[in-house]
């Protein structure tokens, strides 16, 4: 019996975990081959690859952003060989099951929920008697009729052999992001969430989750991904992964946690900011809405205070970065709420922001009590909502053009000191920025079509020059300060005109030459002769003191030069201001 296990990733960076669970504890009863495409891909392409396969068996992991792509798959692969069977699991069949069986006929079996033992059970029947009814948590077909079978108990999760451990992976772990799992349910009900579903938390055994992780990190995992859902519920349980993972990393390798923030206390993140290496750890925090009436609707127990502590706990010590979530579209929450909980988040200045909109996932208390705050959503995947009784489409479609600008502009960080002095001395709040520009973006037909980094500038200046901001010169030479800042090398040609003639450049190049320490210690200590200082070098004018800025972070008007440096011995940049 030839038995595949299959799935769609959202990308190639990512991985599957569910399929190397089912891989790992079926065997050694069943050999199990596993196949990892993306919803990119070609679909002749994936079902070519299958059908070379020539497999008896394929079970797909389903979930909302792979199963249009994965049942144009089926379909396909029936059609070619319609003894093949197939059997689809994963959070997104697990809930109206018989609604997917009647309107996928292709698809002979669904296992539901948690499905390593389950899916070995299927596999023994198939092989064997064929009495499916005798395996829980299955749908499947009898007589051209739709049966289901009660779900199981939940595993004891110290049973599952170890998923991360295959040969075939080693090769991949550097390229991709391996996610881990040390625990499973979340203690919390947020009626948007599955993992609201199961009650109560459960944990790997910790010594071998340890072996594990020693394991993949010599063998070349640098992004390492925990996917529980309160990384930090058990405060002793999460202080001893964050002391193994502090005194036992390599070099290079990373650890991301999705955590909690308003319950992490205040003598834990002092040991982060202290004991761990800068870059080793990253937070992803979901705050969603800070408004309490939204939060109470979808029994989420939030403290925003404390959520705040945290996190400006976090970013003072300066050793981790944090990615926090919001989520538009929750009940109650209308166009004015959502600013509110947008700037309240940003107030925080998050390496990241992620806004997010509310999908309407199967199985959800969202979703079976759509209609009491009249939900529009996509009938199909990913079920994003259209409009409720208190946002209207036309609300939705402006929160869009503030996430298309907010990722390219903030998430980015390509003009860090830009957007700085636009949120706070520019527009009344950081969402006024945000929702102006991008639908002045939207406007332009800009989120259609490509962008180079000088567009991204280009397009910031034109938007400015309509909007006649004030201090525009001081805003462009803030422009010009985080365009060198984040260049590597020299740019050929900027998206401004330049500052100065080649008389004036010449004649500030040779003062900087008979007094290189006007600009410092740092840039005395290059020792750059005339060829090096014109071949990596650029002079740009500024109508404020860059001195007072780089050392305070105050704009002050004053007119100064910026001499920008760009290293090629180490591919980095050094910004040197003086008085032209």
């Amino acid at each position: 019996m030839n038995v595949i296990c299959a799935t769609l990733n959202a990308k190639y960076i990512h991985t599957n975990l569910a399929i190397r669970y089912l891989k790992a504890y079926a065997a050694p009863e069943f050999n199990i081959q596993l196949k990892e495409y993306t919803i990119k891909d070609p679909i002749l392409n994936i079902v070519s690859d299958l059908y070379q396969q020539k497999p008896s068996i394929i079970g797909f992991s389903c979930y909302i952003w792979n199963i249009e792509e994965t049942l144009k798959v089926v379909n396909m692969l029936k059609k070619i060989e319609p003894s093949l069977l197939i059997v689809l699991g994963g959070p997104e069949v697990s809930y109206d099951t018989a609604e997917w069986m009647e309107k996928v006929p292709e698809v002979d079996f669904i296992v539901m929920g948690e499905g390593e033992l389950t899916f070995k059970q299927l596999l023994a029947e198939i092989q064997s008697d064929q009495n499916y009814d005798q395996v829980p948590g299955i749908a499947y077909r009898h007589d051209r009729k739709v049966r289901m079978t009660l779900q199981r108990n939940k595993l004891d999760l110290k049973e599952i052999p170890s998923p991360y451990r295959f040969p075939e992976d080693i090769a991949h772990l550097g390229k991709r992001v391996t996610y881990i799992e040390t625990s499973r349910g979340c203690p919390f009900s947020c009626q948007f969430c599955l993992s609201s579903i199961e009650v109560g938390v459960r944990y790997f055994e910790r010594e071998k989750m340890k072996e594990d992780i020693r394991y993949l990190m010599e063998n070349g995992a640098k992004t390492i991904k925990f996917v529980d859902r309160t990384f930090n519920i058990s405060r002793s349980y999460a202080m001893e992964m964050f002391r193994f993972l502090i005194d036992e990393h390599l070099p290079g390798t990373v650890f991301q946690f999705e955590i909690t923030a308003d319950i992490m206390r205040p003598e834990v993140i002092e040991f982060l900011n202290q004991e761990a290496p800068k870059g080793l750890f990253r937070f992803e925090i979901g705050v969603q809405s800070t408004n309490d009436f939204t939060n109470e609707l979808v029994r989420r127990k939030q403290n925003f205070e404390k959520l705040k502590r945290t996190v400006t706990m976090v970013k003072d010590g300066g050793k981790i970065d944090q990615h926090l979530d919001l989520i538009a579209g929750l009940p109650e929450e209308d166009y004015a709420s959502f600013k509110k909980t947008f700037n309240d988040v940003f107030e925080m200045r998050p390496e990241e922001l992620q806004l997010g909109f509310l999908k309407m996932l199967r199985g959800t208390g969202v979703r079976l009590r759509a209609e009491e705050h009249e939900y529009v959503y996509m009938d199909h995947s990913p079920y994003e909502i259209l409009s409720n009784n208190v946002l209207s489409f036309g609300d939705m479609v402006r929160i869009k053009q503030v996430e298309d600008v907010l990722e390219k502009y903030w998430n980015d960080h390509r003009m860090d000191a830009t957007v700085e002095y636009l949120v706070t001395k520019t527009f009344a709040s950081p969402f006024d920025f945000f929702q102006d520009f991008g639908s002045y973006w939207d406007e332009k037909g800009w989120s259609r079509i490509g962008h180079q980094l000088e567009d991204l500038f280009r397009r910031l200046y034109l938007f400015l020059q309509e909007i006649n901001a004030e201090q525009l010169d001081v805003i462009v030479g803030l422009m010009k300060y985080d365009y060198f800042k984040n260049h590597k090398y020299k740019p050929r040609k900027p998206w401004w005109e330049a500052s100065y003639d080649k008389g004036k450049r010449t004649a500030i190049y040779k003062q900087i030459l008979e007094t290189p320490e006007l600009l410092g210690p740092t840039f005395f200590e290059l020792q750059l002769d005339e060829k090096e200082l014109y071949k990596h070098t650029m002079l740009e004018e500024l109508s404020f003191d860059l001195s007072k800025y780089m050392l305070t972070g105050e704009v002050v008007n004053q007119a100064s030069c910026l001499l920008a440096f760009f290293d090629p011995s180490n591919n980095q940049t050094l910004l040197f201001p003086f008085k032209g």
